[in-house]
């Protein structure tokens, strides 16, 4: 092998422009070899019968030391090799992470077999072995090989699997992280377990999953700058989703009155630890219900997310950290906390000139300020962080919320939740406004902000008011990120929780 597994050095670029030419060359070898008629390098098919995490299984208990008499076809990747003279050993690794030992002997492959597999096999190969399976004299999981075969050649060295990748490789070659990594491999597996059990509680309590357009003459659904692109074949202006809430309460009009999507959404934004311009979403709308009713069961979905991949409510995090995600959730005002939390009374009565002397006095810079945007940028400085438990923040400024009821019995506010875990927002839940001569004058009102100049503002929609006045229920709704989720339960930031996240 051209690779040594001993040095914690990584190569230098010309070191692995060196190593490339190396196993091209043995690609080479592997094609003249070949017995295609196309003359490939690697076979199409291999006499697979077993997998390692089926083998660890099987053999648990095996002592060490031991024969089974089981002859066994498996295929993984070289992660590291050791060759001495008449007997090589090479750990093989499964895409779970789980390993095997490979023992290549002289007595079993025979003088020129085992030669080959000296000078062609590299580490980072994929690699084809049949054999008994045995325990080794330390007692380790091991396949005799009686036979072996390339089954893909790495071009490229793998990185120094002794040492801890560097952030910027595992987010720009997530595939070596995966490899080398075993929270990588976990946070995949989670993440699918997550989905998995939200459909799962979706499909329990009778809700439909449906997909929505993701290019849309008119963006809406949130207060967001979107991406903009154009269509060729329509000769017009497009815009991928800031969210789908406009067409999921078209469904709703439609009659089907529990429906869902999992999906992506694109906001021309910032990234940082908790935005990424590219996320997964969920939304969900339920006819004849409230914000109660969506904050209830946003707390069970989570609840049972956590249970999918923990066993309980009790998350541990990836530095150690244990979280409780169990009991009854906190439901705060968002005046009322705001008031407790500055000791100052603020209410949807304060003026817009108090609280911009209150926002001063604190520092806090305020663009395109409104009552509702004070409001909620003195909420942030006063009282976000105070949050440790999961949170419902309940009641916000009508302003910063066209798109929901307003509150049953408090003026100037609507019913409208926040849930922060971890000191982010994580989902937000409304009672949904329905009344489309209302809509539309909280849209006109939005127009007005955008005139002046923000781009955060909502369009009017025509379509969607039409579809609005063919009669829309009382309706709940909830909407919440994927990515944030997993940050949620596993601590991390969110683009370890996105498997390829966008990079500049």
């Amino acid at each position: 092998m051209t690779d040594s597994t001993e040095e914690n050095v990584e190569p230098s670029a010309e070191e692995i422009s060196q190593q490339k030419a190396v196993r091209l060359a043995k690609r080479e070898r592997l094609i003249e070899a070949s017995a295609s008629p196309a003359g490939g390098a690697y076979p199409v098919t291999l006499p697979i019968t077993d997998s390692i995490p089926s083998l660890r299984r099987r053999f648990a208990d095996l002592e060490a030391d031991a024969k089974t008499g089981v002859v066994v076809g498996i295929a993984a990747r070289v992660v590291h090799a050791r060759n001495t003279g008449k007997l090589c050993f090479a750990s093989l690794q499964a895409g779970d992470g789980s390993r095997i030992q490979a023992m290549v002997s002289l007595a079993e492959v025979g003088e020129e077999s085992l030669a080959e597999w000296k000078e062609l096999v590299d580490l980072g190969d994929h690699v084809f072995v049949k054999g008994e399976v045995i325990s080794s004299r330390r007692g380790e999981l091991s396949i005799m090989v009686s036979e072996w075969q390339i089954a893909s050649k790495a071009l490229l060295p793998l990185p120094n699997l002794h040492n801890e990748l560097n952030e910027e490789t595992r987010v720009r070659s997530r595939y070596l992280d995966l490899i080398a990594r075993e929270q990588a491999r976990t946070n995949v597996l989670d993440r699918a377990k997550v989905v998995s059990s939200l459909r799962q509680t979706f499909a329990e309590r009778g809700f439909v999953e449906v997909e929505t357009p993701m290019l849309q003459v008119v963006h809406g659904g949130a207060s967001a700058r979107p991406f903009v692109t154009h269509s060729n074949a329509f000769d017009t202006e497009l815009y991928l989703r800031i969210a789908p809430e406009l067409f999921l309460k078209r469904a709703v009009v439609g009659g089907i009155e529990k429906v869902y999507e999992i999906n992506r959404n694109f906001r021309n934004e910032g990234a940082d630890s908790t935005h990424s311009p590219e996320f997964a979403m969920l939304e969900l709308y339920q006819a004849y219900a409230d914000y109660n009713v969506m904050a209830d069961l946003t707390q069970t979905m989570i609840q049972n997310a956590a249970q999918a991949i923990s066993g309980g409510h009790s998350v541990t995090w990836a530095d150690g950290t244990r979280y409780d995600l169990g009991g009854e959730w906190d439901r705060i005002s968002m005046y009322e906390s705001l008031s407790e939390a500055s000791g100052r009374e603020v209410t949807p009565e304060t003026s817009v000139e108090d609280l911009r002397a209150m926002a001063a006095g604190e520092g806090l810079e305020v663009t395109h300020p409104t009552h509702g945007k004070f409001v909620e940028e003195l909420w942030e400085h006063f009282v976000k962080g105070a949050l440790e438990r999961p949170t419902f923040v309940r009641d916000f400024p009508v302003e910063t919320s066209p798109l929901v009821r307003a509150h049953r019995s408090i003026a100037g506010v609507v019913e409208k939740w926040d849930l922060y875990v971890r000191g982010f927002e994580l989902a937000t839940g409304y009672s949904e406004l329905v009344d489309p001569v209302v809509q539309r004058e909280r849209f006109v009102e939005q127009a007005k902000l955008a005139a002046r100049g923000d781009e955060e503002a909502m369009r009017l929609d025509e379509e969607f008011l039409r579809a609005l006045e063919f009669g829309m229920p009382p309706t709940g709704g909830m909407g919440m990120g994927i990515d944030r989720l997993l940050m949620a339960l596993t601590g991390l930031g969110i683009r370890e929780t996105i498997l390829f996240p966008l990079v500049k």
